[in-house]
């Protein structure tokens, strides 16, 4: 669990990040004190909707029976695979104009001297990400809540994430933004899976799906019972002796991803 939120407090951060870098260095160009003033009130608004959205979340699970619990769970992690999906096919159509669509729409508004279209443009692109992130998370400690070390993840992985965007910043010749978002977006779909096996899982033990005896045997291999397979089973989905839904799991889930990946590819091709 700390693994998994660590990476995605981590990955999400940088993006929003990011998205705020471009925005910030835009009106340092072109902005006024007052437009500064606008983007950074959008951006802790963002702030504040994500956590009225985590308080929500949590307040909403916590006033359930425990079968009740175990649904709202489920669904959070499924929920939270879905949107981990659709946000790498986002980025991975949209990563290239990203910059310029920000700085487009900054433009726009500054022109138009709407500077609440500023702090709109901050709000939604941080609310954005603080959503997802929210629910990533929900999804992640929906069984145990906010322990003492989730809270210090979550505070470790934003520190990681502001030394890493330092240096993403610092130099292409250390760290190219291209190979960082390729890399993270395959660790990205590999968390994805872990949340949507985990998902099925509970649909075995609210009886929906059957229970059935494991097919494989990969202990051998690597014992998820032990520390290293532990980490790899909750950031990748792996079961050591995996059963006849989790294998079925992985098929539906990465045969989903090969089709999303080839027709979006065929897309642009043909744009």
């Amino acid at each position: 669990m700390i693994a998994q939120i660590i990476f995605v407090v981590w990955r999400e951060s940088i993006e929003a990040l990011l998205v705020i870098g471009i925005l910030q260095a835009w009106l340092r160009r072109n902005g006024s004190d007052a437009a500064h003033f606008y983007l950074w009130g959008g951006v802790a608004a963002g702030l504040a909707a994500a956590a009225g959205l985590s308080w929500v979340l949590t307040r909403f699970g916590d006033t359930l029976p425990p079968e009740g619990q175990d649904i709202f769970q489920m669904t959070l992690m499924l929920v939270a695979a879905a949107l981990v999906v659709q946000m790498v096919l986002w980025m991975r159509r949209h990563g290239r104009t990203l910059k310029r669509q920000l700085e487009s729409g900054l433009s726009e508004k500054l022109a138009q001297g709407r500077l609440w279209g500023i702090f709109a443009l901050a709000l939604i692109a941080v609310m954005r990400e603080g959503a997802e992130t929210v629910i990533f998370l929900q999804g992640i400690i929906a069984a145990t809540g906010w322990t003492a070390g989730a809270v210090l993840a979550v505070l470790a992985a934003f520190a990681a994430a502001l030394a890493t965007y330092g240096l993403l910043q610092f130099g292409s010749k250390i760290l190219f933004w291209r190979h960082f978002f390729r890399l993270t977006e395959v660790m990205l779909l590999l968390l994805a899976c872990a949340l949507f096996v985990n998902g099925t899982g509970y649909l075995v033990s609210l009886g929906v799906l059957p229970y059935t005896h494991p097919v494989l045997n990969l202990t051998a291999i690597l014992d998820d019972s032990r520390p290293a397979g532990a980490v790899v089973a909750a950031l990748t989905g792996y079961r050591a002796t995996p059963d006849v839904v989790t294998v079925t799991s992985w098929l539906v889930y990465w045969g989903g991803i090969a089709f999303a990946l080839r027709r979006q590819s065929r897309r642009a091709t043909h744009a």
